[in-house]
This record gives structure tokens, C-alpha cells and sequence, in this order.
């Protein structure tokens, strides 16, 4: 059985030799077909995970707990000073309790007047510490940021907006400016970024070009957690006060998929330590949704690719092995009637298809897996000759190979040449011998 089946195969084999520059041009289409699936799914992995890192740099990965006031019915309306909202215990559990965060980043924010003569500028005076610099994508323009060291001390980071109503004509570095009462001095300026949009429900806008930063212990230690406020006016103000320790804490996850545990694994964990509802947990959802949307996206688009390009190629396939039926007629009549049973004539032109679109297939695999070297020698290629021509995201891109588009390209070119391969080799195995003889 083995040997006859390997008899089958040679015979196959030298056929196709027979007809090699046929036998070639079939295999180009499958070629082509596994290499352009493979290519493409390269490609759109490329385009995909830029875009979801880009998703991601949004703070999809990010769960903001936030300081809120409670409803004032809650609220001794005879008490001036409100105490309410995130606690540094908080912190310290949320960072101890939960192993699957990269990182937790707490802050506080009010507003202040910074003055320099008579210059001022009311900006949103923010205690911060390192990390917060990478969380929110700012950059430098001058100077540097906020670091350990400057931990206790009256430094501040301006952002650009507020740098250039202190400093319209000045480099701000190493000035003094008035923040509240005391003097602080200027280490650094970040560059112009734009507001972040309000994403549905999830995520506020927010205007950074406005902000002073300053070290989140200096503000402990210089401003305070208590901050009283006038209100009113003439003879009949008086003041009021928030004693708040902590604005926000924003915990990034390790993982996109543990976001919802891990925003509801703090819920319960705030819940246990605070009375009043002065907290609230906000969870991206719109950035999640959107980053599934496009890798559904992507991949429904790359499985329609890959089933038409090797739907052509199977096409040819059929088209080729149909007109190779046509001229080996007399040939299929003589095995016919030298004891050749149809499943033999069956067998001997599918091991044809299956050897055309094999040899076809692993080719283009091959050709496949060199998407990288070649997309970077010609993205060079085209830089060096005119560097202006390609957009943005053509000169960023990288393709990224899918084990998966290997597998499914292979497995699908061998699945064509059989379905493509079944009807040519019944037409040859159900001809009538005895006309198969007479024919010329």
C-alpha cells in the first residue's frame, strides 16, 4: 500500500515535469497567495499594535481613583472644614494589597496664584511625584523634572502656558517665583501638549499647559492638607475649609484583561475603610471598548485578504489541472484499461495539485518570513532617494510575522489544491475508457 502510494507520488511528480513552466505558473499563484496572506497579516500586526500601544498610551491600562465630595445631606452644614476624599493609607493598601499593578501614582491638586512683580498667573498648583512626568506623556522643554531628591524642597516644574505669563520673554530656569506666600525656585518647563478630550463617561478633559508642579511631599509639608477659603464678600464673608490628603491615585495594571478586577478589587477595599461615598473609581471602558474594536477590526479584515488571495490561487489551480485532464485523456483511457481503478486516477491527479500547491505554499512561506529584512530595505531605499515621500506612520511602521498567519497560510493553500484538485481528478477517473482511447 505504501509503495503504491509512493509509485503514485513519482508518477505525479514527473507529469508535472512534463509541463514544467505549467506547473511553475500554478504554483506561482499559490506562491503568491501564502506569501501576500502572510505579508499582509505582517503588515496589519504592524498597523494593529501600533495602534493599540497607542490606546494603551491613553491610560487604557489605567484605573483612576479619584477624590470626590460626599453629598452634602451627609455634610454637618454647621461644620466649616470638610474632611473627605482619597487618604494616604489608601495608597499604601492599594500599592500593598494588589500584586498585578506595574505602578500606583498618587497626587494632590488645587488652585493657586503664582506671582512674579506683577505678573500672575492662576494655575493648577500640582503635587506630584516622578512617575507622573511618563503617566501623563508630558516633555520637557527646559530644564528637568521633578526628581527624589527634590523631595521636602521648593522646586517647581511650570507648564508652558503658565512659564510663558511669568516669563514671556525669559528663559524661567532658575528664577523665583511667589507660589501662595512663599518663594519656590523654577527647575523645569514642559513642553506645549494638547488637552486630552473627555472620553464618554470614563475620562474628564483636562488642560495641562495651565499646571505648576511641585514635589507631592513638598506640598504636605509647605501648603498642607488643609485648605481653608473665603467666601463672601463685604462684612459678611467667612471662611470654610477641605482637609483632603490625596486628589487621585492612578494605578496602572500590568494587563488590559485585569483592569475591571482590579478597579473593582479596590472599590472593595476603599469601601471597607471609608463611611461616606468621598471616592470614586473610573475605569476607561470607552478605551477598552475602543482597543477591542480594532483588533476585531484588523483580524476581519486580514481573514477576508487571505481568502481571496488564495481563492484566486486555487482557481488556477483548477483551471491548469482541467486543461491537463483534457490532454491526458488517451493517456487516462490506456491506465484505465491496463487495471487502473478510478480511485488510482482519483489519487494520481490530487497528489498532482496537493505537490503543485505544497511546493507553492512552502515557497511562499519562506518569502513570507522575509517580510521584515525586505520592508526595511525598501522603506531605507525610498528614504534615501526622497525622504518627504512617506507618511508618518509608513516610516514607524514594523511588520510583526503572526505564527498563526504561517499555519493558516500553509494549512489553507494545502486545503485549496485538494478542493480545487477533487473535481479535475473525478472528471479524469469517471471518463469512458474505451473514448478516453479513441481520443486524440
Amino acid at each position: 500500500m505504501i509503495f503504491q502510494f509512493f509509485q503514485t507520488v513519482v508518477l505525479g511528480i514527473k507529469s508535472l515535469m512534463v509541463q514544467k513552466l505549467r506547473a511553475g505558473l500554478a504554483a506561482l499563484g499559490i506562491f503568491i497567495g501564502t506569501a501576500t496572506v502572510i505579508w499582509l497579516v505582517a503588515m496589519g500586526e504592524g498597523v494593529s499594535f501600533r495602534a493599540q500601544q497607542q490606546i494603551l498610551e491613553l491610560g487604557a491600562r489605567n484605573i483612576i481613583v479619584r477624590t470626590k465630595q460626599p453629598n452634602e445631606g451627609e455634610q454637618d452644614a454647621a461644620n466649616r472644614v470638610k474632611t473627605y476624599g482619597l487618604l494616604r493609607a489608601d495608597y499604601r493598601r492599594i500599592v500593598e494589597n494588589i500584586p498585578n499593578i506595574s505602578r500606583a501614582i498618587p497626587m494632590r491638586e488645587l488652585r493657586f496664584e503664582l506671582r512674579l512683580g506683577d505678573r500672575t498667573a492662576d494655575a493648577k498648583l500640582v503635587g506630584c511625584v516622578e512617575d507622573y512626568l511618563a503617566l501623563n506623556r508630558l516633555e520637557m522643554a527646559r530644564g528637568r523634572w521633578l526628581s527624589s531628591r527634590d523631595r521636602g524642597k521648593k522646586v517647581v516644574v511650570l507648564a508652558s502656558d503658565t512659564a510663558r505669563r511669568l516669563f514671556p520673554f525669559e528663559n524661567p530656569i532658575g528664577r523665583t517665583i511667589w507660589v501662595g506666600a512663599e518663594f519656590y525656585t523654577v527647575i523645569g518647563q514642559t513642553r506645549d501638549r494638547t488637552a486630552s478630550a473627555a472620553i464618554g463617561g470614563s475620562l474628564d478633559s483636562r488642560d495641562y499647559n495651565l499646571d505648576a508642579y511641585i514635589p507631592l511631599k513638598t506640598l504636605r509639608q509647605r501648603v498642607g492638607d488643609l485648605v481653608m477659603k473665603r467666601v463672601g464678600g463685604g462684612q459678611g464673608f467667612n471662611f470654610i475649609g477641605e482637609d483632603v490628603e490625596l486628589s487621585q491615585i492612578t494605578v496602572e495594571v500590568e494587563n488590559i484583561e485585569e483592569v475591571d478586577e482590579t478597579a473593582q478589587i479596590i472599590e472593595t477595599l476603599l469601601k471597607k475603610y471609608h463611611e461616606k461615598e468621598d471616592y470614586a473609581v473610573v475605569v476607561p471602558r470607552e478605551l477598552l471598548r475602543q482597543a477591542e474594536r480594532t483588533r476585531t477590526m484588523f483580524n476581519v479584515l486580514l481573514v477576508v485578504i487571505a481568502g481571496i488571495s488564495l481563492l484566486v490561487g486555487g482557481i488556477g489551480i483548477m483551471n491548469i489541472m482541467l486543461a491537463t485532464v483534457t490532454e491526458r485523456t488517451r493517456e487516462i483511457g490506456i491506465r484505465r484499461a491496463l487495471g487502473a481503478t478510478r480511485t488510482d486516477i482519483i489519487s494520481q491527479f490530487l497528489i498532482e495539485t496537493v505537490v503543485l500547491t505544497a511546493s507553492g505554499g512552502l515557497l511562499g512561506v519562506l518569502f513570507g518570513l522575509s517580510v521584515g529584512p525586505i520592508f526595511e530595505t525598501l522603506k531605507r531605499a525610498v528614504l534615501t532617494f526622497s525622504p518627504e515621500s512617506l507618511p508618518p506612520i509608513v516610516q514607524t511602521l514594523e511588520p510583526r510575522i503572526a505564527p498563526w498567519s504561517v499555519v493558516l497560510s500553509l494549512a489553507i493553500s494545502l486545503g485549496v489544491g485538494v478542493l480545487f484538485g477533487v473535481y479535475p481528478a473525478r472528471k479524469a477517473a469517471f471518463l469512458d475508457p474505451i473514448e478516453a482511447l479513441r481520443h486524440e
